[in-house]
């Protein structure tokens, strides 16, 4: 069987690695900036940071038109550094802490689902990451 393709976003975020751990996986501030666009946002959000922990963010149309449940269970945990976990329909995502000198990159590897194309997951994803690093760049 062929393996799912693989896609990868990154971001470079002017802050410490170890704050943008906290606002990646505390959801009080994942609520804040986990959306792909300005009519999105997300109302709820739970997260159980260990190996076999689930986490569950619900992502919704602001107008109420459309919704949906982002949920996984956490497969590897290396503080600072990576989360792996799989999504509810079986997809793997990696994502990568990088602390450099004065910033930290992020590098996120998910599969790709077959659903939607390949251009608007990875525009939309790498949305959302965007949306991280102006959340936290503005709470410095």
């Amino acid at each position: 069987m062929k393996g799912k393709q693989k896609l990868t976003i990154q971001a470079k975020i002017n802050s410490p690695v170890e704050k943008v751990w906290v606002f990646w996986t505390e959801p009080e501030h994942m609520k804040k900036w986990n959306s792909a666009s300005e009519d999105w946002h997300t109302p709820y959000a739970e997260n159980d940071l260990r190996v076999g922990g689930k986490f569950l963010s619900r992502m919704e149309a602001k107008d109420g038109s459309f919704g949906f449940d982002f949920s996984g269970i956490y497969d590897e945990i290396e503080l600072y550094k990576m989360i792996a976990y799989t999504l509810d329909d079986g997809r793997k995502v990696r994502t990568h802490f990088t602390n450099r000198e004065d910033f930290t990159e992020i590098t996120l590897t998910f599969e790709a689902e077959s659903e939607t194309s390949i251009e608007m997951q990875q525009n939309g994803w790498q949305a959302i990451l965007d949306n991280l690093k102006k959340y936290v760049e503005k709470k410095i």
